[in-house]
């Protein structure tokens, strides 16, 4: 007996839909692949990602190194990441006319720098592996026929039966309303990767200071203190930067519950112990004690950022070193090594916009990416809940999951 080429449906135009709509095609020429987008122009996420020239993976080349990089997920992709990773993005991109390049932090981006290279290399092998593609096509929903088929319904009118469904369409709803409807339980969509809005004039007057490394701390009542080190930059709004970034990610959920109110705790020199750089002030109090504080600073930072440290503790620039008193130079190494600012909402980070929440990992055979619930069902993506740092990784997990699902749902 002959057995009928399978029909596979993969709805949103995505990163996550177009690497698993190719991978299916690729693995099961005999397969018709169809591929849904609901806006006129699919892959407009990755268009405008890494501002323009798309992040496409970072450059850490171990299943074990990638996983903490997932504030949730991580553990569900350890198993997934031995079958697909990042030097398996890397590969595939390479023989896709795309080479990659590294960047000193670790992330990888097309040479060109131009996110334009990767939309064109994924719509090109689309079309020469034979997958339709249907742009400005709405699904409203997706029923289950008595047979192992499902039947898409579409805003037209239009229907269309299916053997496997592949749902990858990141945050929008309709994704979650059919995984719904299906019996999937669905953790909140929350923001992470955002910036921190601090009602602090006084800093926001230093907009475009940047420090790197700082270390910051995240107090929010009743929950675990958080930290991160990295590069930080002051903004006209607050904070932001990769330190910010990473921290925002880990307190999503914490952060969201709270109403985005915390306090955010700044050691701005993480290098020197606060007995390091006691002495480095006291040497400077020591040598300069005619000078005016303002103007000898004793430690590496920025002109403009030792000023708003002594307007905070209530020193005048015309204030000598000898003049200043125990208590006065304690505030002094409590602001540099413990700055408190207070977090009064969140800012957007546009470019990289990611949730976390969604499909509840526990109900997907993370092997193929397959429900564990509905047979012929598959997610990939930002559906999932799964959400990783800045540096490529939300990227890598799309191309992961979206490559396991793809090749499990070709086969016959």
């Amino acid at each position: 007996m002959t057995l009928q080429p399978l029909t596979i449906v993969v709805i949103g135009g995505g990163a996550a839909g177009f690497f698993g709509a190719i991978a299916c095609a690729n693995a099961n020429p005999h397969a018709r692949v169809i591929l849904i987008e609901a806006s006129r122009q699919p892959l407009a996420k990755v268009r405008i990602s890494g501002g323009g020239r798309c992040n496409v993976t970072h450059a850490c080349f171990e299943a074990a190194g990638l996983v903490p990089n997932y504030p949730r997920g991580g553990k569900a992709l350890r198993g997934a990441f031995s079958r697909f990773q990042a030097k398996d993005t890397v590969s595939w991109f390479a023989n896709h006319g795309v080479p990659l390049k590294k960047e000193a932090d670790g992330r990888m981006f097309p040479v060109t720098d131009n996110s334009e290279t990767i939309v064109r290399c994924l719509m090109n092998a689309a079309e020469e592996t034979g997958v339709e593609l249907w742009t400005g096509t709405p699904v409203m929903s997706v029923k289950r026929l008595l047979t192992t088929q499902f039947e898409v319904y579409l805003k037209s009118g239009e229907t269309l039966k299916c053997d496997r469904l592949l749902l990858a369409t990141g945050s929008n709803p309709i994704g979650y309303k059919i995984a719904k409807e299906f019996g999937h339980q669905i953790e909140p969509p929350v923001p992470s990767l955002f910036t921190f809005n601090i009602p602090d004039p006084n800093l926001r007057a230093l907009s475009g200071v940047s420090m790197n490394p700082v270390r910051l701390r995240l107090l929010v009542p009743e929950q675990p203190a958080l930290e991160q080190i990295g590069p930080l930059l002051i903004t006209h709004w607050g904070v932001s930067g990769p330190a910010v970034l990473k921290l925002s990610a880990w307190g999503a959920r914490i952060l969201n519950n709270n109403h985005y109110q915390a306090t955010l705790l700044i050691n701005w020199l993480p290098d020197l112990q606060q007995e390091q750089v006691r002495e480095k002030i006291l040497a400077v109090k020591n040598e300069w004690g005619k000078k005016a504080i303002a103007l000898h600073r004793g430690v590496d930072i920025p002109h403009r950022l030792w000023q708003h440290f002594i307007n905070r503790i209530g020193i005048t620039t015309e204030v000598r070193w000898a003049e200043i008193s125990n208590k006065t130079l304690n505030q002094l190494l409590q602001e540099i090594s413990q700055g408190k600012y207070l977090i009064n909402g969140k800012g957007a980070f546009k470019e990289e916009f990611v949730t976390c929440g969604g499909i509840n990992l526990k109900e997907v055979n993370f092997k193929t990416m397959e429900s564990k619930i509905i047979t012929g069902l598959y997610f990939a993506g930002e559906i999932l809940d799964i959400d990783g740092i800045t540096g490529g990784f939300n990227f890598q997990s799309a191309w992961t999951t979206a490559y396991l699902a793809g090749s499990a749902m070709a086969e016959n």
